[in-house]
């Protein structure tokens, strides 16, 4: 339900804003950028050029929700608290966090120049720790040598994974020179790789501004490639599960959902570069139907298909009974831990946190002495309430 018209501030043509506020081929629907937090979370309601950018990532966090916590009704699989999901819920932090972000992001944008700046600076960071979240869901439940071993402790039975000794963990690989690489590197890989890509996109709203689109899109390329690995590694060898089995029926969709995944992701990308389809009109599409809400739904039917991938190899894992050692065994290869997992992603985001910080300061030298004198801005034109 719309608000009152009369109570609504005017939305202005890409004439009578700041033209660091103006995007490629959107012409009208604009927020003055003095709007008070109030008037930001009211504007959620009203046709402005940001509104379906809010909505198309803040609905989709209840339905990756949904089909989140389905995992945890399944047969066989342990409490929601324990190890063996410690990387599915850091999944989970790092989608939730990118999916408010995002929103939020283009929802309160337009306080002040340099509350649009850190709104998109820590869109830029969610981004790049949902990809190491991604990253330590595949490591556990798609890696190489993923696997559950039940084992028995003073404390009683829990659930581990990596199921082999260290001695023998290179002859479990097809292509044994990659051992070091998923052991030792990946996840550190996937920790700086996510770093660089908050520095060069944070970068790209204060220098290289012209070509900012292609730069952030292609610079998101490189986390997909790294994180990717275990996933091209499953798909380019036998899978792991015996063919008469349940886990190898469970685990035959993850190649199809992987597919899609980077069928979505390619799409979101010709959007968000292309400007598509306000390029072709412009003014046409400023409320509904510009580039950035097809991107933003490309990106959340790319993560819901990833989740559904990671879901398939985490039943197939549940379900193979050859990885369920006896009691007695002792697992070599760690499992999942506080430390490998929520240390990881606390270490990351303070990381990244420091970065946003630094950024942030910069665009407060850059834009500071300009809110006052935007705050006593009248806007010169304004569009007609709808």
């Amino acid at each position: 339900m719309l608000l009152n018209c009369g109570q609504q501030l005017p939305l202005l043509r890409h004439t009578d804003v700041p033209p660091r506020v103006i995007e490629n081929f959107i012409l009208t629907g604009y927020r003055f950028p003095n709007y008070s937090l109030r008037d930001c979370l009211l504007s959620a309601f009203r046709p402005t050029n940001e509104t379906g950018n809010f909505w198309t990532h803040f609905l989709p966090v209840f339905v990756f929700s949904y089909y989140f916590v389905e995992v945890f009704g399944w047969e066989g699989a342990p409490h929601g608290d324990a190890a063996f999901f410690y990387p599915l819920w850091n999944y989970y932090i790092g989608v939730f966090c990118l999916l408010m972000a995002s929103s939020m992001a283009h929802l309160l944008n337009s306080m002040s120049l340099v509350v649009r700046e850190v709104c998109f600076f820590v869109d830029y960071g969610t981004i790049s720790a949902y990809t190491v979240g991604s990253s330590l869901a595949y490591y556990y439940y798609i890696h190489p040598q993923a696997g559950v071993v039940e084992t028995r402790g003073n404390n009683g039975p829990h659930i581990d994974l990596k199921h082999d000794c260290v001695g023998a963990s290179r002859s479990l690989y097809a292509i044994p020179e990659l051992s070091v690489f998923f052991e030792t590197f990946y996840i550190p890989c996937a920790c700086v790789v996510a770093i660089i890509c908050v520095l060069s996109c944070c970068n790209t709203r204060q220098r290289w501004r012209r070509h900012r689109y292609v730069i952030r899109t292609l610079v998101f390329l490189l986390p997909f490639l790294v994180s990717s690995t275990p996933v091209f590694y499953r798909l380019l060898t036998r899978s792991p599960y015996s063919s008469p089995s349940s886990s190898f029926a469970a685990s035959t969709s993850m190649p199809t959902y992987f597919y899609r995944h980077c069928l979505w992701l390619l799409v979101s990308g010709i959007f968000n570069i292309s400007k598509f389809p306000e390029r072709l009109a412009p003014g046409r599409f400023d409320i509904w139907g510009h580039s950035h809400q097809w991107f933003h739904c490309c990106t959340f039917l790319s993560i819901l298909d990833e989740l559904q991938m990671i879901k398939a190899e985490v039943r197939a894992i549940l379900l193979s009974p050859t990885l369920l050692l006896p009691p007695a065994t002792l697992s070599h290869l760690p499992g999942p831990t506080i430390a490998s997992t929520y240390g990881v992603m606390l270490l990351l985001q303070t990381t990244i946190i420091s970065i946003i910080v630094w950024f942030s300061w910069r665009a407060n030298c850059i834009y500071g002495p300009q809110r006052g004198q935007l705050a006593k801005e009248p806007p010169k034109k304004h569009l007609k309430c709808n």
